[in-house]
This record gives structure tokens, sequence and C-alpha cells, in this order.
């Protein structure tokens, strides 16, 4: 089986995830479709259709989650330095709008673009790995073609 990269945070927060999800969310699910049986006829009742398709919502995000964890290859960040590199938290500056972002690579299940966490597969992690600061990247992307400039690399 393929191993997962993922960060110490990432890690915890897919765990938490699932922690809640077994303790929380499917018990809650559970009472809802109880209280949706008793109103009867099964065959119209919008409350027990909704609940039982949330529990398998719930489920499937259970066995997916526990999937990713047993797979997971937690790399301790901390220790890094240098070059892009997985975990590595880089700031850039487009070179066309003077833009700064700053992205964090990270493994596929944690990857969120809105919270700063880019996905190591993705064209724009593919270009920075394995450059250092001050470097320039030219990503190519559906949307056309963007320049970058490395302003810094930290590990954390």
């Amino acid at each position: 089986m393929e191993k997962l990269p993922l960060t110490r945070a990432g890690q915890q927060r897919l765990d938490a995830e699932l922690k809640t999800l077994k303790s929380v969310e499917r018990p809650a699910i559970i009472r809802a479709i109880a209280e949706a049986r008793e109103h009867g006829d099964l065959s119209e009742n919008a409350e027990y259709h909704a609940a039982r398709e949330k529990q398998s919502f719930i489920e499937g995000r259970i066995k997916e989650l526990e999937s990713i964890l047993s797979r997971a290859e937690v790399i301790d960040t901390s220790k890094l330095t240098g070059t892009v590199k997985f975990g590595a938290k880089v700031t850039l500056v487009d070179e066309d709008t003077d833009e700064e972002r700053t992205y964090q690579i990270v493994g596929e299940p944690e990857a969120d673009l809105e919270k700063g966490l880019l996905n190591l597969k993705s064209p724009l992690a593919r270009a920075l790995i394995g450059k250092d600061e001050g470097d320039s990247v030219e990503v190519r992307s559906p949307g056309g073609s963007r320049s970058y400039e490395i302003l810094s690399i930290r590990y954390s």
C-alpha cells in the first residue's frame, strides 16, 4: 500500500475529525433514524431518508479517514532545513501583481488551498520543490503561466 505523507498537524486534524464522527456524529444520526422510524410509514418519511443519507455519508467519511490514517507517514518538519521540500512554509510574491502568499506544502489528504495548505502534487508545489530563497519559478497551469519569486522558506 502506498504511504501518504502527512504533517503532524494534518494527522492530528484528521484524527480529531475521525473521533468526532465516531463519538458525536454517529450516535446523533442513529438517534435521528430511531426518531424518524417512530413517525410511521418509512416509504414517505423524508426525515428518515435524509437521516439514512447522512448516515451513509458519515460512515463513508469514517472509512476514508481510517484508510488515510492507516497509510499515513508523518513527517517531522521541525527537523528540516534548506531548499523547499515537503512541509515547507513558502512565502512567494507574484512577479506580475506583487501579491504575496504563503503556502505550506502538505500531503493530498490535508490540502486546503483556502487555508494555504498546498497539495504536494499540485503544479505550484512541484515547481517549488528543490528551489531556494530568491529563486524564481514559472508555473504552467490551466489558467496560464505565472512567475513567482521565493521570499522565504520556513519549517516548523
